[in-house]
């Protein structure tokens, strides 16, 4: 899992803040959300979305070294089965951190850590796909593709337009004659 960073741990030593982050990814998993402190929160957020990351290849090799983290079989298996199909859409981003102030006894600043299990909004997804589709594509078939989605009134004012532009070539004809009359 991700490196814990030099210094202090959550409470004790590596293997304690190890085992501290493991059931709170469980508790996560099995409720959705979970208050706890802003520090473990924001401790727990990559952790927590790695597994994620683990449960959404769907493999075994994946469901083993989930499980080697969360020991309790129902919870993983409600990552795979549960949480994983609901944010298969999504790159990352899988949990949301909300402040809820100060914990009356110590004033200690609370948290609370949520599964973001809602579908990603089509806008978002709309506009995911068009930058792709621009880094991908040729210019030439984005003219041709605007081309073909125009409405009809745009297809009949550029009709309109092409008849108004062989007019003045008729027009540009006559004037041929009488440039080569000046010279």
């Amino acid at each position: 899992m991700p490196t814990p960073p030099k210094g202090p741990r959550l409470g004790g030593g590596p293997a304690h803040e190890r085992l501290m982050l493991a059931n709170l990814a469980a508790a996560l998993f099995e409720h959705k959300r979970i208050t706890t402190t802003v520090t473990k929160a924001k401790r727990l957020r990559p952790y927590a979305e790695r597994l994620i990351t683990f449960a959404k290849r769907g493999d075994l090799a994946a469901r083993r070294r989930v499980l080697a983290t969360i020991s309790d079989k129902g919870i993983v298996h409600e990552l795979f089965t549960g949480i994983a199909p609901a944010v298969e859409n999504r790159e990352g981003g899988y949990t949301r951190i909300t402040k809820i102030g100060n914990r009356k006894g110590d004033n200690a600043p609370m948290a609370v850590i949520e599964l973001v299990l809602e579908p990603l909004s089509p806008k978002q997804a709309v506009v995911k796909e068009a930058e792709k589709a621009a880094e991908t594509a040729a210019p030439a078939p984005v003219a041709e593709e605007a081309a073909e989605t125009e409405s009809p009134e745009s297809a009949e004012s550029a009709e309109s337009a092409e008849s108004a532009e062989s007019a003045p070539s008729a027009e540009s004809a006559e004037e041929a004659p009488e440039a080569e009359e000046k010279k």
